[in-house]
């Protein structure tokens, strides 16, 4: 069926919501069936009963709630929140349609199709699963989209309405990671992870996901183990919920974690485990991501000419589904191997590409910075030394904003390369110096006593 259709069925001006509150919808359908307070009543309570409920100085139970609602020819949801049960039902099937959308990578219809049912998702509030469900959806598809902002407004107002649901605190916390405020965004998977714990139907989806986003909070600090120990559990609870998409982005973090450790073998067999999934899945985009882990891991493995063919595959891909981010990962990654196999026209070319495709992404500042330092470096390798100097500029400023030693590093060891292009020894030693001091803990952490 076409989206569009779907969207049809629960267009919000087709859906009865009425505002108010339990009380002046009781007096509302009591007045437009043409009901006294005491035919209402009906003998089972007295009418000062039914005075009370309809000041708001009484909040009837739930046997009264039924009697009444049936009496008044609707139903108690309707009472309760002035939405009707089957706008209720309409509106919670069409949240699993965006859900599913999402999983899709069709974040903007879902985004639409949720639009759809905004006035019931707004008019339950927080006292309604299907609110907290809605606002969700809400939230992660502006997180996909890379519109942090817009999902923090939606998240944020949301968990001003009581009780924050642990899908709410989660998607917060995936909003803090791209903005670099892990510590934070680790906070904020733990309080998700200990909601589900105590939740009469905990989710092993959920329980997956706040695991899998944790690993990469562990990865950022080089916390191996706590990192392995998290994307372990992932991939339990994908496992126990027969969710195949879970598995694969589990193994995807896993195959991540081992690069980063320099178990590229071990690497190598987690992202070929999740290519196959999202190859089984159908989910072409995210066989595209897998294309780039692994040809990054065929260039670490000494085979770059197949890891040029992986990732001219990865971009190709990423431009057929539409993913601009995705496309600029492709070609920071292809960057990197040409220059490394001294193409270094090539190399600049990809790399200022990529910068393009980032425009504006401020959740990939790790590749934007990665791209800025690729063209440095190629610059450098040409002798066009100004220019050089201006784009680690540009990959400094981006470094600063997620923190990361290695990194800086990265972009001190080209600063000394740019030194010692100009003669200045000393002033390169000093540079060189400055990397290895800045990596320092990291080697510490690689080889304890």
């Amino acid at each position: 069926m076409d989206a569009n259709n779907k969207i049809a069925k629960v267009n919000p001006r087709s859906a009865e919501v009425r505002a108010g509150t339990v009380g002046s919808r009781v007096r509302e359908l009591r007045l437009a069936a043409g009901l006294t307070q005491t035919a209402l009543a009906g003998g089972r309570v007295s009418k000062e009963y039914i005075s009370q409920i309809e000041r708001g100085s009484t909040v009837p139970s739930v046997d009264a709630r039924a009697w009444i609602a049936s009496a008044l020819g609707t139903d108690v949801s309707f009472l309760e929140f002035g939405v009707r049960a089957d706008d209720l039902d309409r509106s919670g099937r069409a949240i699993d349609e965006a859900e599913a959308l999402s999983d899709e990578h069709e974040y903007a219809r879902a985004l639409a199709t949720l639009d759809a049912v905004a006035m019931v998702a707004t008019a339950v509030g927080g006292d309604h699963e299907l609110a907290s469900t809605w606002a969700a959806a809400r939230g992660w598809a502006f997180v996909q989209l890379g519109d942090l902002e817009a999902a923090s407004t939606v998240l944020d107002s949301w968990g001003s309405r009581g009780e924050v649901a642990p899908e709410i605190v989660f998607i917060r916390g995936v909003v803090a990671y791209k903005r670099s405020q892990v510590e934070e965004a680790k906070a904020l998977f733990d309080q998700a992870f200990n909601a589900t714990t105590v939740s009469d139907a905990p989710s092993d989806r959920l329980r997956s996901d706040i695991c899998g986003w944790r690993s990469r909070c562990h990865r950022r600090a080089r916390d191996w183990d706590a990192a392995r120990e998290d994307v372990g559990l992932a991939i339990e609870f994908a496992e126990s919920g027969g969710d195949s998409r879970r598995i694969a982005y589990a193994h995807f973090q896993a195959s991540l974690i081992h690069w980063r450790m320099g178990n590229w073998v071990v690497a190598r067999r987690d992202a070929e485990r999740a290519h196959d999934l999202f190859t089984e899945l159908g989910d072409r985009a995210n066989v595209g991501r897998m294309l780039n882990n692994l040809g990054g891991l065929a260039n670490l493995l000494g085979d770059s000419e197949k890891a040029i063919k992986l990732l001219g595959e990865s971009f190709r891909i990423a431009v057929d589904t539409d993913s601009s981010a995705d496309a600029g990962h492709a070609l920071t990654s292809l960057a990197e191997v040409r220059f490394e196999r001294d193409e270094l026209e090539a190399a600049e070319r990809d790399a200022l590409e990529a910068l393009k495709l980032f425009d504006g992404r401020i959740d990939y500042m790790h590749e934007i910075g990665t791209a800025q330092l690729t063209v440095a470096r190629s610059l450098i390798e040409q002798g066009r030394i100004d220019e050089a100097e201006t784009q680690i500029q540009a990959a400094e400023r981006s470094f600063a904003q997620i923190h990361s030693a290695g990194h800086e590093a990265a972009a001190l060891l080209a600063r000394g390369d740019l030194s010692a292009k100009r003669g200045l020894t000393r002033e390169a030693a000093g540079h060189f110096r400055e990397a290895a001091e800045t990596l320092m803990p990291d080697m510490l952490l690689a080889f304890p006593d």
